[in-house]
Parts: C-alpha cells; structure tokens; sequence
C-alpha cells in the first residue's frame, strides 16, 4: 500500500468530520475571499468562474480581492505581510511549485490537500508530472486551474510581411532581421518593466542551455558562473540592444501593445498575452496575431500553472474547500481557460471550447519536452526569485555578464539551491 493509501485510510472518517458534507457544492454558505493579482485584462476569466460558482452556491459571496501587479509582484508582498501576520485569506492565487512549497508550505502555513485529490479523482485527471511538481513527500498542496506556457513569441503577421521579415526561429535569426527592422523605424522586440526582462531572460537561458542543462540549475548540478550560463547574460545582452528605452516604465499589457499597434515587430510573453488579444482586443488567433516557440526553444514547452491552496487557519474552511473542488473540475476549467488564454491542466479538457492558439498550446503541451519556469515560481522557491531581481538590476545597469552570473550563483547558494 502507497504512502497515500495509508494516509488516507487512517484520516478518512476525521478529514469527512471536518469537512462535512457543508463543502459540497450548493451546501456551503458565507464569505469566501479570493486574493488574487488577476485584475484588469486578466480578470474576465476568474469572474466568469466566480460568477458560475455564487450561481451554484447561492449562499456564498465571494470577495474577490485583487492586487494589480504584472507576476503578482505587489500582491506577493501584501500576502506575505497577511500570513506572517496571521490573517491569511480565505485562499490565494500561486504558482504551483517552489513559490508555495518553499515559502509557505515549509513553514507549516498550508493544509495538505491529499484527501481532496482522493475525492475529486483529480489523481487520474491531472499529469502525474504536475501533481509531482505540487507536491512533497508529505502530500500535495495546491489545486491546479491553468498552464501556462512562457516561451512564446508574439507577432502580428501582416507587419512582418509589409516590413519583409520572417519569424526568427533561433537568436542568430533575430540578430540578423533586427537591424533591418530598426532601419524602417520599428522596435524588432519590445519589453516591459522588470520581471518582463527576466521572463525574456529565462527564454534566452533555455535556448543556449537545452533543457537538460536548464533544469540543472535549479538542482545545482550547473553553476551559474560556469562558461556556458554565463554565455546567456552575454547573448541576452546583445538582444537588450534591441529592446525599447522605455521598457521599465512599461506593464506587459503596454508591451504587447506595442507589436499590436505596430511599433515593435516582436514580444516574448507568456499566453495570457493570447487571452489579452483575443478576449479584450477581440483579434482573431492566426490572422489578427501570431506565435511561435521563443528563439532557440521550439519542441520544448516552458510551463506554469496557476493555483489555490488551503492556508492554515483560513477563514470559511468549508467555502474554501467547496472553491478547490470547483476549479478542479472540468467544468471550471473549460470556462476559465478560454477567457485566460490557458489551457486546462485537465487531461479531459473539451478542446472545442478553446480558440486556435489554445488548441495549439494543448498539443505542444502533450508532445513537448516540458521544463518549468523561473519567473513564474517553478523552478525556484520565493527567496531566490526575490533576490534574483537583484542580479538583473545588476546586469541592466552594467551589462556585465560575469557580475550577474556571480550575483546569481551567490543567490542559489544562499537560497539552498542544490542542497
């Protein structure tokens, strides 16, 4: 018998007491808050699911609590301020990976969720890959609602014919088109504030690593001084030259508007980027913008997924609980996806429900080689994606290859990367 078996056949009777059949959907009752960073353009798909979870559970108000933040980059900070506090919400949006179990799960603030993927069935409907990433030897802790794919590059493809360029299929590629571009007044990538630069980065690291050496990084099996990752601060700096002066003034949103309007021929954004296109610009996928796999990266998908855990103590359990088991379902994530530019994580997810570019994401996500995301709180716990800030800074002030790859490898020691 399993670690989870075990588990479950000593809980069962307390985890259905505590419970209660109060979780159910259409039985629960009360506030639950929803603290999120999907507001503005983001945030038609979580109130296409709220809206659909108060009409089955009409004695629920949810307070959708939102901080406006590319990343959750403000959001983070008021949420750490909550739990250290102890005032968690009722639940919170996070990356599934090492930005919950490094931070809040290791420090006991998270309630295993086990039980709830027994119930649900979720053990046979969720890639056993992801469930992995979600959990520890202890059990899992967050319901996934959405992957995510970082490494994409975005484009409006009657541009690229009328300034005779083609889609970059590798950095060499870019660098060649990229004065031909600037020759006809056009930006050839467009960029955004600071965590913009290292989404970009984590795609250029991708390209010159391969994904083997990529994820070494993150178990300390390959240095970030060593010659070869050092060799992506300089490629990346060569793009920098690229990039619009304005970049850090910039939201991702402003970013991609820049290649919708037609003032920079490229953008490398994650697919909420579609969502933003399709749902609040109304462009059409394939005709109104286009996409392609980062330079370097094409075969390899560079994924996050978007989650909600149970913290300790959480206001309203039974609401939470009955939440979890919404945005699990398939139901849920058929809404929520289309809206968000995601796919589900779901392996019977209703594909007809989704656009051109989400049917094209569900394949590559089924026939990729599948790598996880620093900037979006994969790969790293919350002490080193903080810190790593630092090394970017570092390198955009100096453009100094072996300062922020030094930054860098001090930050994953301090952070316990490898250990």
């Amino acid at each position: 018998m399993n670690r989870r078996s075990l588990w479950l056949s000593a809980s069962l009777v307390l985890v259905l007491l505590l419970t209660g059949a109060g979780a159910a959907l259409g039985q629960v009752s009360g506030e639950v808050e929803i603290f999120s960073w999907w507001a503005g353009d983001e945030g038609p798909a979580l109130e296409a699911i709220i809206a659909e979870f108060e009409r089955q559970n009409p004695g629920v108000r949810i307070n959708n609590a939102t901080v406006t933040g590319g990343a959750g980059v403000n959001a983070k900070a008021v949420l750490k301020t909550r739990m250290l506090g102890g005032d968690p919400p009722s639940t919170f949006q996070v990356h599934a990976g090492q930005e919950l179990i490094g931070t809040w799960v290791i420090a006991r603030r998270m309630e295993n969720l086990d039980w709830l993927f027994e119930e649900e069935g979720w053990y046979d409907v969720f890639p056993a890959a992801l469930i992995e990433l979600s959990s520890t030897d202890e059990g899992v802790w967050s319901v996934p609602v959405n992957i995510h794919r970082s490494n994409v590059l975005w484009y409006i493809p009657a541009n690229l014919e009328r300034w005779g360029v083609s889609v970059p299929k590798t950095w060499d590629e870019f660098l060649e088109i990229a004065p031909v571009l600037q020759a006809q007044g056009i930006i050839p990538l467009s960029l955004g504030e600071n965590w913009t630069a290292t989404h970009l980065w984590e795609s250029v690291a991708l390209a010159v690593l391969g994904p083997e050496k990529w994820s070494a990084l993150w178990t300390g099996e390959l240095a970030f001084t060593d010659p070869e990752a050092v060799a992506v601060w300089d490629l990346f700096g060569e793009i920098l030259q690229y990039t619009n002066a304005d970049a850090a003034s910039l939201s991702w949103q402003q970013a991609t508007d820049m290649v919708v309007n037609g003032d920079a021929a490229f953008n490398i954004m994650g697919d909420w980027a579609a969502g933003y296109m399709s749902t609040t610009l109304g462009l059409e996928p394939g005709t109104g913008f286009g996409w392609a796999a980062s330079p370097g990266t094409e075969g390899i998908f560079m994924m996050l997924s978007d989650a909600f855990g149970l913290p300790v103590g959480a206001p309203n359990r039974d609401g939470v609980i009955a939440w979890l088991r919404w945005i699990g379902s398939r139901e849920a994530q058929d809404i929520f996806n289309p809206l968000k530019g995601s796919i589900a994580p779901r392996l019977d997810s209703d594909l007809s429900k989704y656009d051109a570019y989400g049917q094209s994401a569900a394949r590559d996500w089924q026939t990729n080689v599948i790598v996880g995301s620093l900037a979006h709180g994969v790969t790293a716990n919350e002490q080193f994606m903080n810190d790593f800030a630092t090394a970017m800074e570092i390198f955009l002030a100096t453009r100094n290859s072996q300062a922020a790859a030094n930054a860098a490898q001090a930050i994953a020691i301090q952070s316990g990367i490898g250990r």
